[in-house]
C-alpha cells in the first residue's frame, strides 16, 4: 500500500512539473482576497501597497521608489540618435523639419487619424495559485480603454481637448496563458523576463506584445521603438494584472498603466524627462516639468520649471505623467505627430 501511495504521489509530482510552463486554457481568474491585487492600492491610512505587497509611506514614497514606471530614461546621446534617424526618415518622405515630432502642429502628421490599426498579442503569465489568471474580459478591456485613450475620448469636459493619434488596437484572438511562478515574478531587465518574452513572443516591429504578470513589483514598464532592431524577442509592454481595468486596485485600475506604457512603445518619453532642461521629452507642447506628478490635480496645475525655456503649466493630465488614472487623460498633438514619426521610422513593416 505504501509503495501504491509512493507511486501515485511521485507521478502527480511529475505532472505537475510538466504544467508549470505550458499554456493553459482560460480557467478564470483565481487567486487570494490577501493579494494586493484585489485590494486598493491605497490604503485607508494613506499608505501605498505595491504590487509585490511593499507598503510605502505614501504616494511621493511610491513614486521615488521607481514602483509607477520602470521603463528606462534614454540619456541625451540616444536621444539625439534617435531624433537624427526620424529626421532623416522624415526627409525620404518628403517631410520637413526636425522629424522628431513634438511642435504641435496637426499638418505634420504622417497618418490619419485611426490609421494605425495594431494587432496586440496578449500573454498572462500567472501564479500557481492562480493569482493573475484574469479572464478575457480584462483583456477587452484594455484594448477599449487603450482605444478610447488615443482616441482622444477621455477628455474631460472641464479640461482642454486632448488628441485623436493615429493608432487604434485589435486583438489577436484569445491570449496565451501560461502558469510559472518565476515569470510571474519577472521584473524589469531579469533574466525570468528574458525567458517569458524569448519563449512567447509573437509577431514583428507592428505587433505589440503585451504581458500580464506582477510586474515584479511594479506596475509596468515598456521598450522603445529604436530598440527592436538589436533584440526583437524582448519587444513589448509589461503590465502588472491588477493595473487592467476591472480590479480593486485603485486607483491604478482603469488602464492608464497599459496605455502609458504603450506610450513608450510608440516611442514617447516620459513628460518630466530631463526635469527643466531643454529637450526634455522630445515634445514641444508638453511643457517642461520638474518631477512626476503624483495623486490628482487639485484646483489649480503647478509650474515647477517657471522662468525656464519652454516651462508652462505642468502637462499633469498627460498619459506620459504619473497622476493617477481618473485624472490622466490626453496625448497632446505634439506627442501625437512624434508616435506618428517614431512608428514610421521604427516600426512600419518591420
Amino acid at each position: 500500500m505504501k509503495k501504491f501511495i509512493f507511486s501515485v504521489a511521485f507521478i502527480a509530482l511529475g505532472l505537475a512539473f510538466l504544467l508549470v510552463s505550458v499554456p493553459t486554457k482560460d480557467v478564470g481568474a483565481q487567486g487570494r482576497p490577501d493579494d494586493p491585487g484585489s485590494q486598493s492600492a491605497v490604503r485607508a491610512d494613506g499608505k501605498v501597497v505595491a504590487p509585490d505587497g511593499a507598503v510605502f509611506e505614501s504616494h511621493k514614497a511610491f513614486i521615488d521608489a521607481g514602483r509607477k514606471c520602470s521603463t528606462r530614461h534614454v540619456d541625451e546621446i540616444e536621444m539625439d540618435e534617435v531624433n537624427r534617424h526620424a529626421a532623416n526618415n522624415g526627409r525620404a518622405l518628403g517631410r520637413q523639419g526636425n522629424g522628431g515630432g513634438g511642435d504641435g502642429n496637426e499638418g505634420a502628421r504622417i497618418y490619419p487619424d485611426g490609421s494605425i490599426l495594431i494587432p496586440v498579442y496578449f500573454h498572462v503569465v500567472y501564479r500557481s495559485d492562480g493569482v493573475g489568471n484574469i479572464p478575457e474580459s480584462r483583456l477587452d478591456a484594455q484594448i477599449a480603454a487603450m482605444n478610447e485613450h488615443f482616441s482622444g475620448l477621455d477628455t474631460p469636459v472641464y479640461r482642454g481637448g486632448a488628441a485623436n493619434t493615429s493608432f487604434r488596437f485589435v486583438k489577436q484572438g484569445l491570449a496565451t496563458r501560461t502558469q510559472n511562478d518565476t515569470w510571474y515574478a519577472a521584473g524589469y531587465g531579469s533574466a525570468a523576463q528574458t525567458a517569458m518574452k524569448n519563449a512567447l513572443h509573437t509577431g514583428s516591429a507592428d505587433d505589440l506584445n503585451f504581458y500580464t504578470n506582477s510586474g515584479g513589483g511594479d506596475l509596468g514598464w515598456a521598450t522603445f521603438p529604436n530598440e527592436y532592431a538589436g533584440a526583437p524577442l524582448q519587444d513589448g509592454v509589461v503590465c502588472y494584472w491588477a493595473s487592467l481595468p476591472g480590479s480593486t486596485y485603485v486607483p491604478y485600475n482603469e488602464g492608464d498603466t497599459g496605455t502609458h506604457e504603450v506610450g513608450h512603445w510608440v516611442g514617447l518619453y516620459h513628460t518630466f524627462q530631463g526635469g527643466c532642461t531643454l529637450p526634455n521629452d522630445g515634445v514641444a507642447d508638453t511643457p517642461l516639468e520638474r518631477s512626476p506628478f503624483f495623486g490628482c490635480l487639485g484646483r489649480k496645475a503647478p509650474d515647477t520649471c517657471k522662468g525656464a525655456n519652454g516651462s508652462g503649466v505642468d502637462p499633469v493630465e498627460n498619459f506620459m505623467d504619473y497622476t493617477d488614472d481618473p485624472c490622466m487623460y490626453k496625448f497632446s498633438l505634439g506627442q501625437s505627430d512624434r508616435a506618428d514619426t517614431m512608428w514610421s521610422t521604427y516600426r512600419a513593416g518591420n
